[in-house]
């Protein structure tokens, strides 16, 4: 847990499935190693890329030209950068350039960027000709430490986020650590509350770690691989017990209820990031636990200063433009994907390290606790 890796080293990490188990390939310029991955997974096929125009312009030319090494057709597929791409529209467009470039059932769809882009490129891989294999090559830290895993994929609607989509496993995840190079900082902070999220789950020790060395995490040195990794295996596990979010994956969801309702609130904009929002959502979700009397005040607070002190947002007071309406908070909590014949399922802490899934929550408590931070400043 404390030692982290050498900085040369290429670390996988296994997601055990069965039959549809597949590596994550973690390691400074990963990336080149892609051609030669995919092709010893599908000798002979096609790969389209999936990527937005940011991602582009950084990183397209060599993971094409890893694909091409290896003897791989490559076609390439480019939506704008954003939350605003998981959307209908953009889904329909990326099916049909899927379509048009001849993609076939053998070939794959490549995931190149953030978790926008993995999400988009793998709802679309999961429902063109019927289903196509893909592989996710994430350019974000969030992406390399949570959406790039599991197989989760889909759209945003207008009543929430990722309520449209499918459960579809990627073959293959390459994160290569040095494409965090060119992420803006606070692109970098947003997807560390993923990171933070898992010790908060189910190990302090990695909490604790993280507190004393999240400054190693942020410059980019053999910490910033060890915290990857770390995170990778964490959600590996919880995939490989409960791949469909029937039981205790749901702890992934620490601080997400609230988190999506404030970020779709926003208008899954700019406004808010979503690793911003889950930011503030974890906060709300062991101050939400503090005042069940279920985890003691001062961890709710160390929480919420390890969270401020690399400079993420911890309050709703912090969101640009203000905070949304209580109403309008509590219409999206409604709208969960957690939520059981109207009752709400929340994640709350008996400590750090110590996550549970909460059924049954009385939205008459939560609207309560949520006009009370609402009306702090």
């Amino acid at each position: 847990m404390t030692a982290p890796l050498r900085h040369a080293d290429a670390t996988v990490v296994r997601v055990e499935l069965g039959a549809r188990s597949y590596d994550i390939v973690i390691g400074r310029g990963a990336t080149a190693e892609l051609g030669s991955r995919v092709a010893a997974l599908k000798r002979g096929a096609a790969a389209a890329i999936v990527t937005d125009e940011t991602v582009a312009h950084h990183h397209l030319g060599a993971a094409e030209s890893s694909l091409k090494a290896a003897g791989l057709r490559t076609a390439q597929v480019v939506v704008p950068a954003g939350e605003g791409s998981k959307d209908w529209p953009t889904l329909r467009r990326v099916c049909d350039a899927l379509l048009a470039a001849r993609v076939e059932r053998g070939d794959l769809v490549i995931a190149l960027g953030g978790g926008v882009v993995g999400d988009l490129a793998g709802f679309a891989a999961a429902i063109a000709r019927r289903g196509l294999d893909y592989a996710q090559v994430p350019t974000t830290l969030l992406a390399q430490v949570d959406s790039s895993v599991g197989g989760k994929t889909g759209i945003n609607s207008e009543h929430g986020k990722n309520l449209v989509g499918a459960f579809h496993q990627p073959i293959l995840v390459v994160a290569d650590t040095a494409l965090l190079d060119t992420l803006p900082p606070r692109q970098f902070r947003a997807g560390y509350a993923e990171v933070a999220k898992y010790g908060l789950i189910n190990d302090a020790a990695f909490f604790a770690w993280l507190e004393a060395n999240w400054r190693d995490v942020f410059a980019g040195g053999p910490a910033r691989e060890h915290a990857i990794a770390t995170s990778c295996r964490s959600k590996a596990v919880f995939v490989a017990r409960d791949e469909r979010e029937t039981g205790e994956r749901a702890l992934l969801n620490l601080g997400h209820t609230f988190g999506h309702a404030l970020e779709a609130a926003a208008g899954f904009s700019d406004r808010l990031l979503h690793g911003e929002a889950i930011a503030i959502g974890m906060v709300l979700a062991c101050a939400f636990s503090a005042r069940r009397s279920l985890m003691p005040a001062n961890e709710a607070a160390r929480v919420e200063r390890h969270l401020a002190a690399v400079g993420l947002p911890t309050h709703v007071s912090q969101i640009p433009g203000g905070p949304p309406a209580l109403d309008v908070l509590m219409d999206l909590i409604a709208q969960d994907k957690k939520v059981k014949r109207g009752r709400l399922t929340f994640i709350l802490l008996r400590g750090i390290g110590a996550s549970f899934v909460e059924r049954d929550v009385d939205a008459a408590d939560v609207a309560s606790f949520l006009a009370e931070k609402l009306a702090e400043r």
